[in-house]
């Protein structure tokens, strides 16, 4: 139970994957095991939004984890949405195996600008912590450079700088050397929106 599943939904860089992996096991001091792609989560698309369920695809990630991993963590290209949100970045099970990320309002295109890799990258980073931090139990913290606090918008993700607080370190601390039991949980629960 020491490592991570990577689980791309889709085609995703492989910078991407990479800047994923580097981060779940400097973050976490967890190894990284990628998956096989999966196709587009068409099965969650919501034709009424434009967007894709968030929910739907983090049950099936759960639905697919392997029970020997301590997380896993999708990263999809689409655009994600739970119902009383108009999107979000990613969504994670609190203190439950299962994560998700968008890359779709982290790319710079979506705003109208030139793709800009390094920024991307950054961004994903930083997502990954978030929503990793949830499944192991952080809640959003109110310091708004930590990698934890909430982001309901790109310029918030910006302006955190990559990292958790002390304060959050510590907890995560505490979370980690708990993760056996944590890894083992006994079925889904409600995702935490970023």
């Amino acid at each position: 139970m020491d490592f991570v599943d990577l689980l791309p939904f889709g085609p995703v860089e492989d910078t991407v994957l990479e800047t994923l992996e580097g981060c779940v096991r400097s973050g976490f001091g967890l190894a990284v095991r990628r998956l096989p792609p999966l196709p587009d989560p068409l099965f969650a698309y919501d034709a009424a939004r434009g967007q894709f369920d968030s929910a739907r695809i983090l049950r099936e990630v759960f639905d697919r984890r392997d029970p020997r991993a301590s997380r896993v963590l999708a990263v999809t290209r689409v655009d994600l949405f739970i119902p009383v949100l108009s999107f979000v970045f990613g969504q994670a099970q609190l203190e439950g195996p299962a994560a998700l990320i968008s890359l779709a309002r982290l790319r710079q295109e979506f705003y109208g600008f030139p793709t800009d890799m390094p920024l991307l990258l950054e961004r994903t980073a930083k997502e990954a912590l978030h929503e990793l931090g949830h499944s192991f139990g952080l809640i959003h913290c109110p310091d708004p450079a930590c990698v934890i606090s909430l982001s309901s918008s790109i310029e918030q993700v910006d302006a955190k700088n990559g990292a958790f607080c002390p304060g959050c370190r510590a907890l995560l601390g505490d979370r980690l050397a708990k993760a056996g039991s944590i890894g083992r949980d006994p079925g889904p629960r409600e995702g935490t929106p970023c």
